[in-house]
């Protein structure tokens, strides 16, 4: 994690079509749904993210990541077991990453809050998974119930929305940012008495910067806090004091 850039990760929902669920639909569809549910939440929240498609594989949602310089790889997943019997969420991670096996421990306690068996919520530590030992970034693979179990399938189909803010909700703990709600995303004008306006890695005078905006100039805003909001300016995102925005 940078200290001078909010997080960036890159979002890996399942490619695995021919995965079935109980009762209809299938693994990549489901995977795909919870990352669309994450995507107004990320922006909320200050992360940005680049997002394999469903055209693409294992192998080349690895490639793709390693190409780049994130922050994360997050792979979701649902499982399956040989009886159709099984249940439980597992997070995986690669045993020598030290920030692999903590947002591994934050993704599980926080989806035991939602999820209908909590003690069937645990970690894993893994050699044999491609997104977990080939991705250059810190990784965590979770599979999110087992789909070829009526009850877990039918758990994940009701609970999209809940899921994926859970999800991103472990992000932010783990990149130690708030988590906003998705609000209505508005234009805003930065208004100084002249000087750049800094951006700030949390909503606090003592943060971190991140980068600075001209007096004048046109910001995205994504979430708006008591004091401070979360604007982007061209590649920077962050917060900055909502008395220097008109």
């Amino acid at each position: 994690m940078g200290d001078f850039f909010m997080p960036i990760i890159y979002l890996s929902p399942s490619t695995q079509e021919f995965n079935p669920y109980a009762g209809g639909g299938n693994e990549e569809q489901y995977m795909n749904l919870i990352a669309d549910a994450m995507e107004p939440y990320l922006a909320a929240s200050g992360i940005r993210f680049v997002r394999n498609t469903p055209d693409m594989t294992a192998a080349s949602s690895i490639a793709q990541s390693n190409q780049g310089n994130y922050d994360l790889h997050f792979a979701l997943h649902s499982n399956a077991s040989s009886t159709g019997n099984a249940r439980g969420v597992e997070a995986y991670y690669y045993p020598q990453s030290v920030n692999g096996k903590r947002f591994a421990e934050i993704v599980a306690r926080n989806l035991q809050l939602i999820y209908p068996l909590p003690n069937a919520t645990k970690i894993v530590p893994t050699t044999s998974l491609g997104e977990v030992r080939r991705t250059k970034a810190p990784s965590v693979l979770v599979e999110i119930g087992y789909h070829d179990n009526p009850l877990d399938a039918q758990w994940i189909r009701s609970n999209v929305n809940a899921i994926a803010e859970n999800l991103v909700l472990s992000l932010t703990e783990y990149f130690g940012i708030p988590f906003n709600y998705p609000q209505p995303i508005y234009v805003a004008n930065v208004a100084t008495s002249g000087s750049n306006l800094n951006v700030r890695y949390n909503p606090s005078t003592s943060a971190a910067i991140v980068g600075s905006i001209p007096n004048g100039s046109e910001v995205t805003v994504y979430a708006n806090l008591p004091d401070w909001s979360l604007v982007g300016y061209n590649q920077t995102v962050g917060y900055v004091r909502n008395i220097f925005l008109q």
